[in-house]
């Protein structure tokens, strides 16, 4: 990644310091208020230039929508249940943090997500699960993804994938398979499952991830 200059160190350190003070990151009001810029504009502007350089991930329609890169970030948020239409890590999506671990898995993990369902039983996910997702992995066909189906969060195996047919298969046969037509459905694959902690050693930080793929 590219060298901050003083000022986005500033602006870094904030947002860190933000994020383990309260949990979340603050708003462009707050750095504006904090480092004295003239507007939330000014700090926006500075934001922009940090997340080209890599340090940071600005998501589009979230006041507090700032998230550190895997790289800079020393906690993972675990998302629970995903508001309709917003971005996966929104605030208002994240249940909590776990510290990250410093194996080099744990630094490709970009966020958890809890299972709820069924659907993938088959492959060993089940209800309660955290699965671990990585924004950075190329989805691949039979890789295990998180899809966004017309604002609806899914995880399925990825069966095919093409301009006009995305196949999305769930792990149980008591389900069939999910055709969507990209010209008609709004499809995002948030990213791939790289993990697994079963549901009750989230809350004991000290047992192991077991990787998926």
């Amino acid at each position: 990644m590219k060298t901050l200059t003083k000022r986005q160190e500033e602006i870094l350190n904030l947002i860190k310091s933000h994020i383990s003070d309260f949990g979340f990151p603050p708003t462009r009001a707050d750095i504006a208020r904090t480092l004295g810029f003239k507007s939330p504009n000014a700090a926006e502007q500075h934001l922009r230039a940090i997340e080209k350089k890599g340090f940071i991930s600005i998501l589009s329609g979230a006041s507090r929508g700032i998230v550190l890169s895997s790289a800079e970030s020393d906690e993972i948020p675990v998302i629970g249940l995903v508001a309709a239409g917003g971005p996966i890590l929104a605030e208002e999506n994240i249940e909590k943090t776990i510290p990250r671990s410093k194996n080099l898995l744990s630094s490709e993990i970009d966020f958890y997500l809890r299972v709820k369902g069924d659907s993938m039983v088959d492959v060993g996910i089940f209800e309660e699960d955290l699965i671990g997702v990585s924004k950075k992995t190329n989805p691949k066909t039979g890789s295990i993804v998180v899809a966004r189906i017309n604002n609806e969060v899914t995880v399925k195996t990825l069966i095919e994938l093409n301009q006009s047919k995305v196949v999305l298969r769930p792990e149980n046969q008591n389900y069939s398979d999910i055709e969507i037509n990209p010209s008609v459905d709004e499809l995002v694959i948030e990213g791939s499952c790289v993990a697994l902690i079963r549901a009750v050693s989230y809350t004991h930080l000290t047992l192991p991830t077991i990787l998926l793929v």
